[in-house]
């Protein structure tokens, strides 16, 4: 029997899915979370593909882990839990050309290309979605630059470890860019919420005038009604 979960690294939980299925296969599910945990401890906050193979003969069980999807790992090498919502407008982190060929590797073969560059332009592909820099340039001009070879060497030599003067320069590069955007959004979200704030008033200016103008007329004035009797009597006094 061959089981098939999504699972967060290192702190899998009991749930009734996973215990139908072993339950009646006589399977410790305790034994079956700890095996997982332990085996997928590295990708901590991260969603793992994970496959239990029982053999209910035996009853025993194998686990095999898969690698995170791309998004999840330039998630963990960038230090984020999700990706911008806006890509153009805000970036959420820098990579380095070596921690794109490090994710690039370690997908290899799931991504089906046919060599390491061009699993690297598929990762730098999907830093755009995210909204992630790579070298600190958008990762469009990136993937120009991998066609054009400008990395071919770091990529020939499978370069995996990023210098830490190279780290600092693109945290620095990234922290100003990060302050811009903070700046901007601010800006946004004050003219927004004058531009809200107005039109309330507005609003509200208009219902008091509209108010006080109907509040303000005389009411129209109608003619006496007089009897016939009344009538009578002034023509007799004439």
């Amino acid at each position: 029997m061959n089981i098939k979960l999504l699972v967060e690294g290192g702190a899998m939980k009991p749930g009734p899915a996973l215990s139908q299925k072993l339950g009646p296969a006589g399977i410790p599910i305790n034994k079956v979370i700890e095996k997982v945990n332990s085996v997928t401890a590295s990708f901590k906050g991260m969603q793992v593909p994970v496959e239990i193979e029982v053999d209910l003969g035996n009853k025993t069980f194998e686990v095999q882990v898969f690698s995170p999807p791309v998004s999840g790992l330039l998630k963990k090498e960038t230090g984020i839990q999700k990706g911008s919502g806006i890509q153009k407008k805000v970036k959420v982190g820098n990579l380095s050309i070596e921690q794109v060929i490090s994710v690039a590797k370690s997908k290899m073969a799931n991504l089906l290309c046919r060599d390491l560059k061009t699993a690297v332009k598929t990762v730098v592909g999907s830093c755009v979605s995210l909204g992630i820099l790579v070298e600190s340039m958008n990762p469009v001009e990136v993937e120009k630059l991998i066609d054009e070879g400008k990395f071919d060497k770091e990529i020939k030599e499978e370069r995996t470890k990023t210098p830490e003067e190279k780290l600092m320069k693109l945290k620095e590069f990234f922290d100003k860019l990060k302050d811009e955007q903070d700046k901007i959004l601010k800006a946004e979200a004050a003219q927004k919420a004058e531009a809200t704030a107005a039109s309330a008033s507005a609003v509200a200016t208009s219902t008091t005038v509209s108010s006080t103008a109907t509040s303000s007329k005389s009411p129209e004035k109608t003619p006496a009604k007089v009897s016939a009797k009344d009538s009578a009597k002034a023509s007799g006094k004439k």
